[in-house]
């Protein structure tokens, strides 16, 4: 039984991602959720509740990984490595939570109504410890004198945008889907632009 609970669950998660992504939280119906999970209306709210807190559980599918991305920051880190493993963590969950991180961004878009105040808290303090980690590396001359909030910024707008903006680069690259490659390449080149903009000063 509890393989069914968490497939079912799994489907209705994946289903509202894509959902909410599409139409946002107002315009979804769970009618809609659940024809696309293929699985009856009642399941919804039997293992969700509501549409609120199926919303909320969306919120934290993706926010469990950004969490989990700052992991190698540290102030004694090898700034490259933490940049880079930071970079590839971020373009992974692009990849594999292309909707959840659309949800993501339009909630932020306004204003995180949805968040709790420990979801935010947890988020701001992993920025801030992020940028803490970034300035200690520039205060030891580890690499140059950046702004870390803006390396920060210019690192999620580059990893983000493969999910956030997945139809413009489908235009651009022609290409309804991006394959390992292409993230591979997208995650190479974004760490080469970090790194040679980060080299300490000579």
């Amino acid at each position: 039984m509890s393989t069914i609970r968490e497939r079912n669950k799994e489907l209705i998660l994946r289903a509202a991602s894509e959902e909410f992504a599409d139409k946002g939280f107002a315009a979804t119906k769970t009618s809609d959720i659940a024809a696309k999970a293929g699985l009856p209306k009642p399941n919804v709210y039997y293992y969700f509740k509501s549409k609120e807190n199926l919303y909320r559980e969306v919120l934290e599918s993706i926010i469990e990984p950004i969490l989990q991305a700052s992991t190698p920051f540290n102030a004694d880190g090898v700034p490259s490595e933490v940049l880079s493993g930071y970079i590839r963590s971020k373009i992974r969950i692009s990849r594999d939570l292309p909707f959840a991180s659309k949800v993501f961004a339009s909630e932020i878009m306004h204003g995180a109504p949805h968040l709790s105040p420990e979801q935010v808290e947890q988020l701001n303090a992993q920025a801030r410890h992020n940028i803490e980690c970034i300035q200690t590396w520039i205060d030891r001359g580890l690499i140059a004198p950046l702004d870390p909030n803006h390396l920060m910024f210019s690192i999620w707008a580059a990893t983000q945008t493969y999910a956030d903006f997945d139809w413009q680069i489908s235009v651009v690259t022609g290409k309804t889907k991006l394959d390992e490659e292409d993230y591979e390449a997208a995650a190479q080149t974004i760490i080469r632009l970090v790194l040679k903009g980060c080299e300490a000063d000579r």
